[in-house]
């Protein structure tokens, strides 16, 4: 009971970590590029030294058996990143977060073609109800210019977080360290040439206070958050990490509105409760 106590307080800390990530993009004057780029780079980096002191040895020919689909994952995390904190730019992190969280019900959508799932009445209910609530996400919000680019960003973020969720069911025999620190890495490198053509990184330009901000970024909510997260699912139920994993979108809505002032209109709050609520029913078993 004990040990299964701390797997739920780690897990509980993973997610407020991906929760607030929105709250220091906001305050970091780098493109969505460079910081997804630094955040890839140093989570890399952290997750190979907690390898190196835990003397984890990487399995390399279990992960060059599995390098397609990492690269492919890589991938789709680096662009899942860059149009994630482009959304942040463009409109609130609430609705970005609501728009991000459409992911597992794509999941849903395409299991049955790609994973050979069947598509039961009440996953076809959670489809609807969660089309219903971004529908009235977008509809209700802002009224800027920059907003449907927002929600445009947070759309397709989710459709790549999507599609790392699917490659990651093809993926045989390896730890959760190593797929992480491998897919981290090919992200990272597929920013580079882009950043490298755009202007470089841009760390030397930052100020003290958005420097700091970039490096609590890819320390930790990338480095360590991501070590938490896995080491947890090591020791959970499915069904229970499932669960608690929605504490990830609902701190990151409390958190915008308290520390960054943001605030839903009661049918966006409407909206928001039918896409999280559907994507958590097509999940739970």
């Amino acid at each position: 009971m004990k040990s299964e106590s701390r797997a739920k307080a780690t897990l509980i800390t993973a997610m407020l970590l991906f929760g607030s990530i929105g709250l220091f993009v906001k305050g970091i004057p780098l493109s969505s590029a460079q910081i997804a780029f630094t955040r890839g780079f140093i989570g890399c980096l952290i997750l190979l030294a907690f390898g190196c002191l835990g003397k984890q040895k990487m399995n390399w020919s279990h992960i060059r058996s599995n390098l397609p689909v990492l690269f492919a994952s890589g991938a789709a995390i680096a662009l899942n990143w860059i149009f994630l904190f482009q959304a942040y730019r463009y409109t609130t992190v609430q609705t970005a977060t609501v728009c991000y969280y459409f992911a597992p019900v794509i999941v849903t959508l395409v299991s049955p073609l790609l994973l050979k799932e069947r598509l039961t009445p009440l996953k076809v209910i959670c489809i609807a109800a969660s089309a219903v609530g971004m529908f009235l996400v977008a509809g209700a919000g802002g009224k800027g210019p920059s907003e449907p680019a927002g929600i445009v960003c947070g759309l397709l973020a989710a459709l790549f977080y999507a599609s790392v969720m699917v490659l990651n069911k093809f993926q045989r025999n390896l730890t959760g360290t190593e797929s992480t620190f491998v897919q981290l890495a090919v992200a990272a490198l597929c920013l580079l040439p882009y950043v490298l053509a755009t202007g470089g990184i841009g760390i030397r330009a930052l100020h003290a206070l958005p420097l700091f901000l970039l490096l609590f970024v890819g320390i930790v909510h990338t480095g360590i958050g991501y070590l938490l997260y896995f080491t947890s699912l090591h020791q959970l139920k499915g069904q229970t990490a499932a669960a608690m994993s929605y504490i990830d979108p609902v701190s990151a809505l409390l958190m915008a509105g308290i520390f960054l002032g943001e605030r839903m209109t009661g049918i966006q709050l409407l909206g928001a409760c039918l896409v999280l609520g559907a994507a958590f029913a097509s999940e739970y078993k």
